[in-house]
C-alpha cells in the first residue's frame, strides 16, 4: 500500500492505494483489445458525445476534484481550477474535431477504367485508430496531462481505448477522475474496457503495461530518463509499438540587442514571471537566456530585485525538490555558472520547499559545458552572455532539440535574425516572439513537441487538436463495393466531411 504525501506539511494523504498486480492489469488490457473490436459499432459522433459527457461528470465534480489536487499537489485552488477548465475545454475540443471530420484525412481516387494502358482502379483511403493505449500521468499537470487529460482525449477521439498508469504523487485525484470516466463509458453505453486506470507506487506496472502484447502505443510526459526508458521497452518488444514520450526541456530564450536597449527591464520582469511560475515546474520554462553582454548589467540588477523577493517555492513532490536542489549543486561544481541572486539553503517547513536561483555564464564557457543546456526542473534559470550576432548563432546551432525558443527583438532586429530562426526551425517545435513560452494554447495549430530529447518524435504534438494523428494509421480500400465502406469514404459522402476527391477537396 502507498499513500499520496501532502508537500505542504508533509504527511500523508488518506486512504492507501495498492499497486496493481499482473493480473490487473492482464485484465485491463485484454478489456481494452476486446473493446476494440466492439467500436466498429460506434460513430464518431457517439464517441464525441462521450467526451462531452466526461468533460460534464468533472464539471459536476470539479470542487471535489480541486480539493483533492491541492491536497496531493500544494498548487494552489486557482491554478487547479483553471486546469480543470483547460481538461474539460480539451475534451469539448476533440469532440468539436470529431463532428468536424476533416482530421480523418479521408482521401478519393474514383476509378478511370478507360485509361491507357492500364485502366486506374478505384482508390480510398483514411484514418483509422490504432487499438488500446497506455497513457501515463504527468506529475506538474495533475488534471490537465493526466487521467482525463490530453493524451487520454486525443486517444479516446481517435477511437482507441485507454489504460491510463496513474501518477504516485496523486492517486485521490486520479481515482476521483478515473471514476467519472468510466461512470460516463457505461452511460454512454461504451464497452468497459474502454476505460481502465491502474496504481503504482514506482515503475514496474507501467513496464509490464508498455510490453503487454495488446497494448498499440504509449502516451508519457515526464523525465528524460522515464521516457527514455519507455521509449526502449516499446522498440524491443516482439511486435515494436509507437511511444509518443514529452520528457522535458530547457526552452532557450534570446534577446536582441534593439529588445534589450528598448524593454529590458520589462523582459527581465516577464522573465522572472515565467521561470517562476507553477514554482518552475512547467516544462516550457526558459531555463536559458542569451543576452548581449553589453547590456546585460542593468537586467541583471532588475532579476537580481525581483528574484531576491520571493518567498520559497513549494514543489509537488519532496523527491522533486530533492533533485532540483541535487540539479543546482551540480551546476554550481561542475561549471563555471556563477550564482547570481538565491539561496542554496533555505528554513523550508517541509523538504519539499526551495529557493528560486539565477546562474550566468559567458558564451564562451557555455559552449564547452553541454550539461548546461539539460532541464533543470524548478525556479531557476541560466543567463548567457554573448558578444556578438555571429556568436548568438553558434550557440543556437549547438543546442539539441527543444518544445520552444523565444525570440525577443525589434522589427530592425528581426530582419538580421532570419539564420537564426532557420536554426531554430531545424531545433525546436514552436518558436515565440516578444513573449514567453509557459502557457501552452490548446488550439488547432499548437505544436507541442521538438526534436529528440525533447520528445521521442519531433513530427507530433500533445497538445492541440493535431495530437489525435498519433493514435491512428492510414488504411486503404481498393475497388470496394461502395455499401462495404466506411460511412466516410462513400461516393455519396452521407456524413458531409471535407474530403479530397482527385486531388481537390470538396463537401460534395
Amino acid at each position: 500500500m502507498f499513500h499520496a504525501v501532502n508537500p505542504a506539511t508533509g504527511s500523508k494523504a488518506e486512504p492507501g492505494f495498492y499497486t496493481a498486480t499482473a493480473q490487473d492489469i492482464d485484465q485491463a488490457c485484454n478489456l481494452a483489445a476486446d473493446a476494440f473490436h466492439e467500436l466498429g459499432r460506434f460513430s464518431s459522433s457517439d464517441r464525441a458525445a462521450l467526451l462531452r459527457r466526461i468533460a460534464e461528470n468533472l464539471t459536476s465534480e470539479g470542487a471535489a476534484i480541486v480539493e483533492r489536487a491541492n491536497l496531493e499537489s500544494g498548487l494552489p485552488l486557482p491554478r487547479l481550477q483553471s486546469e480543470l477548465k483547460r481538461t474539460t475545454g480539451q475534451l469539448n475540443l476533440f469532440a468539436y474535431v470529431l463532428a468536424e471530420g476533416s482530421w480523418l484525412n479521408a482521401r478519393i481516387d474514383e476509378a478511370d477504367r478507360e485509361r491507357k494502358p492500364i485502366p486506374r482502379p478505384d482508390i480510398r483511403s483514411m484514418l483509422r485508430p490504432l487499438g488500446p493505449i497506455a497513457v501515463f500521468g504527468a506529475s506538474n499537470f495533475p488534471l490537465a496531462f493526466s487521467v482525463a487529460g490530453g493524451d487520454t482525449a486525443s486517444a479516446l477521439a481517435a477511437g482507441n481505448p485507454v489504460v491510463v498508469k496513474a501518477h504516485p504523487a496523486h492517486p485521490g485525484t486520479s481515482e476521483l477522475v478515473g471514476k467519472l470516466i468510466q461512470k460516463a463509458v457505461k452511460d454512454a453505453n461504451f464497452p468497459t474496457g474502454m476505460f481502465s486506470l491502474l496504481f503504482d507506487s514506482g515503475v514496474e506496472v507501467g513496464v509490464s503495461l508498455v510490453q503487454h502484447p495488446a497494448i498499440k502505443a504509449v502516451a508519457f510526459t515526464g523525465s528524460a530518463s522515464g521516457g527514455q526508458a519507455l521509449m526502449r521497452l516499446a522498440s524491443e518488444r516482439p511486435e515494436p509499438i509507437p511511444c509518443y514520450a514529452e520528457m522535458g526541456s530547457t526552452n532557450p530564450l534570446f534577446i536582441l540587442p534593439g529588445a534589450m536597449r528598448e524593454r529590458g527591464a520589462q523582459i527581465a520582469k516577464g522573465l522572472q514571471a515565467s521561470v517562476t511560475v507553477g514554482s518552475g515546474q512547467f516544462c516550457t520554462k526558459p531555463g536559458m537566456v542569451f543576452l548581449p553582454a553589453e547590456q546585460s548589467a542593468d537586467f541583471e540588477r532588475t532579476i537580481q530585485e525581483s528574484v531576491g523577493g520571493l518567498d520559497p517555492f513549494l514543489m509537488l513532490t519532496e523527491g522533486i525538490a530533492a533533485k532540483y536542489r541535487q540539479a543546482v549543486d551540480q551546476r554550481l561544481a561542475r561549471s563555471k555558472a556563477e550564482l547570481i541572486v538565491g539561496r542554496r539553503e533555505t528554513n523550508a517547513k517541509t523538504s519539499a520547499t526551495t529557493e528560486a536561483m539565477v546562474f550566468r555564464i559567458s558564451l564562451d564557457n557555455f559552449l564547452v559545458h553541454p550539461e548546461l543546456g539539460e532541464e533543470v526542473f524548478g525556479p531557476t534559470t541560466l543567463l548567457v552572455n554573448y558578444g556578438s550576432g555571429h556568436d548568438l548563432l553558434a550557440a543556437a546551432e549547438q543546442l539539441h532539440g527543444h518544445l520552444t525558443a523565444t525570440i525577443h527583438g525589434t522589427e530592425e532586429d528581426l530582419a538580421r535574425a532570419h539564420e537564426l530562426i532557420r536554426v531554430l526551425e531545424t531545433k525546436v517545435g514552436r518558436i515565440v516572439f516578444n513573449g514567453f513560452p509557459t502557457g501552452v494554447e490548446v488550439s488547432h495549430a499548437m505544436v507541442h513537441g521538438g526534436p529528440f530529447p525533447a520528445t521521442s518524435d519531433g513530427r507530433s504534438t500533445s497538445v492541440g487538436t493535431q495530437a489525435i494523428w498519433r493514435f491512428v494509421r492510414p488504411v486503404c480500400y481498393q475497388d470496394f463495393p461502395d455499401a462495404a465502406l466506411p460511412p466516410e469514404l462513400q461516393s455519396a459522402n452521407p456524413l458531409g466531411l471535407m474530403r479530397l476527391v482527385n486531388g481537390a477537396f470538396t463537401r460534395s
